[in-house]
């Protein structure tokens, strides 16, 4: 059976409607002297868009499926997961309960009160501070105890959405995109994306094994050695494949940069920023700097050293983020002044 036949065996909820904009980034392009093109993943319609919704279509079926009223997560402060999932569960008339870290440990009260954490509050998400998140899987397992104790029907979602079922969005997205480069008479020489809780790099890494064979997917990773998160992206798309009954294929390799999300997790860098400058300058595309600015500073840093094969375009995995751009307000300022105050050179990228 076809990956798309056991894809459609899964129930899902249609939340992101028809395919994400596939685009050439024209001035991008000229500045780099190379194709690069955006897959628009951060225009999902549900509260500011991003990734997430995708897993979601899949999680969200299994918790109505199974009666919950209470969808149940973690991540960051500023999670653009639990965000979604909020939105979500607003949406469909359930609550959300989610634990929340501090992961940088900062005190600034637009990272605390600000972006992704204003909307959480908006939405009647119920947040609940925790020192860490070291032992996700064991703590959200208490909060939904705690929730079966008062009363309420919870249903766990792992951080980020990443586990086989949520990956299946992926698998689905990737698809789309296999579909979208076919209809534009696409080749591409690789493709780059944010890889952090894993479930989008593993879902889609496995879509276009099957779809696109040989092409490279690029991870660049936003908290983790390419050691610490290897296990993590193929544990990923061995447990999606064997969830959809499909073969790994043979030439699929796990591919992840490491070199650009120091200092760590949640905390920007000039990179980071810079690349998020250029797209915004450019372009008028919003990144983050958590996520997507990390990444493309890897591409952007990628085309410059020549680190991808052959001479077709390369394309970005836009996974949104944009709300957090508010949350790092004085990072992105003292970027914003030191490059209007700066003797133009050629760039680092």
């Amino acid at each position: 059976m076809k990956i798309t036949d056991r894809l459609a065996s899964f129930s899902r909820l249609d939340l992101v409607g028809a395919a994400t904009p596939l685009q050439k980034l024209d001035r991008l392009s000229g500045m780099l002297g190379r194709d690069i093109y955006i897959k628009r993943d951060d225009t999902t319609p549900l509260a500011f868009g991003g990734n997430k919704l995708r897993k979601l279509e899949f999680l969200a079926a299994d918790a109505l499926r199974q009666g919950a009223d209470t969808l149940v997560t973690a991540g960051a402060i500023q999670s653009n997961h639990v965000r979604q999932t909020a939105a979500l569960a607003a949406l469909l008339g359930l609550r959300c309960s989610a634990l929340l870290e501090n992961p940088t440990g900062t005190a600034d009260s637009d990272y605390l009160h600000s972006g992704n954490r204003l909307l959480l509050d908006l939405f009647d998400a119920q947040a609940e501070p925790v020192a860490s998140l070291d032992n996700a899987d064991a703590q959200l397992q208490a909060l939904a105890e705690r929730l079966r104790g008062e009363g309420h029907k919870p249903y766990v979602i792992p951080i980020g959405g990443s586990n086989p079922l949520g990956a299946l969005g992926y698998v689905r997205a990737g698809l789309e995109l296999a579909q979208q480069a076919e209809a534009m008479g696409l080749a591409f020489s690789a493709v780059v994306l944010a890889s952090g809780s894993a479930g989008t790099h593993g879902g889609l890494a496995l879509a276009l094994a099957h779809a696109m064979p040989g092409t490279p997917v690029v991870g660049v990773t936003v908290s983790r050695s390419v050691a610490a998160q290897t296990p993590k992206v193929a544990g990923l798309i061995e447990g999606t494949a064997a969830l959809l009954d499909v073969e790994v294929p043979a030439g699929l390799k796990v591919e992840l940069w490491d070199e650009y999300f120091a200092p760590r997790y949640g905390e920007p860098n000039q990179a980071g920023l810079e690349a998020i400058r250029i797209l915004a300058g450019t372009e008028g595309v919003l990144l983050d700097p958590v996520y997507t600015g990390k990444a493309m500073a890897g591409l952007l840093d990628g085309v410059a050293r020549r680190r991808f094969t052959g001479d077709g375009p390369v394309l970005f995995l836009h996974t949104g983020g944009a709300p957090a751009l508010f949350a790092y307000r004085n990072a992105i300022n003292m970027e914003i002044r030191t490059a209007a105050t700066t003797i133009p050179t050629t760039s680092a990228f």
